[in-house]
């Protein structure tokens, strides 16, 4: 069996905080959202369809919980998180990967998709952030 690969897309725009029993979670690197991705640590997955049930019931409760961190980022840097928005794209990075984006009224893309909406903005040092959803998140 071929053995979990991370597709090195994640690599240039994240940073990884841990692993939780199914996903490797990283931070999407915008410092204008709070913004999570679970990638389910299981070789060869592009859709949510290909995991068993018992996986995606695990990759549910990691969103749950990435939610949560989420949250607690956004207080890290002042952005009060109204809305969870949890998607499973895939258009541009086929692996298999859910994104957890914290969002609120009046933020750059709202009330449209952070998707595409405009060039990313780069967290000066995103080490604070790491370690702060990593501990929210139990790792």
């Amino acid at each position: 069996m071929p053995e979990f690969q991370l597709d090195p897309a994640f690599i240039a725009t994240s940073h990884a905080v841990g692993d939780l029993p199914l996903c490797h979670v990283r931070l999407q690197d915008d410092a204008r959202y709070p913004w999570l991705v679970l990638i389910p640590r299981l070789a060869g997955l592009r859709e949510i369809e290909e995991l068993t049930a018992a996986d995606r019931t695990a990759l549910i409760e990691e969103a749950v919980a990435a939610g949560k961190a989420v949250r607690v980022l956004g207080g890290l840097s002042g952005f009060e998180v109204e809305k969870l928005n949890v998607g499973a794209l895939g258009n541009v990075t086929a692996q298999l990967h859910v994104h957890v984006v914290g969002r609120r009224a009046g933020d750059p893309a709202w009330p449209g998709p952070v998707w595409g909406h405009s060039a990313a903005e780069a967290y000066d040092d995103a080490s604070d952030a790491v370690l702060v959803a990593g501990k929210a998140l139990g790792l």
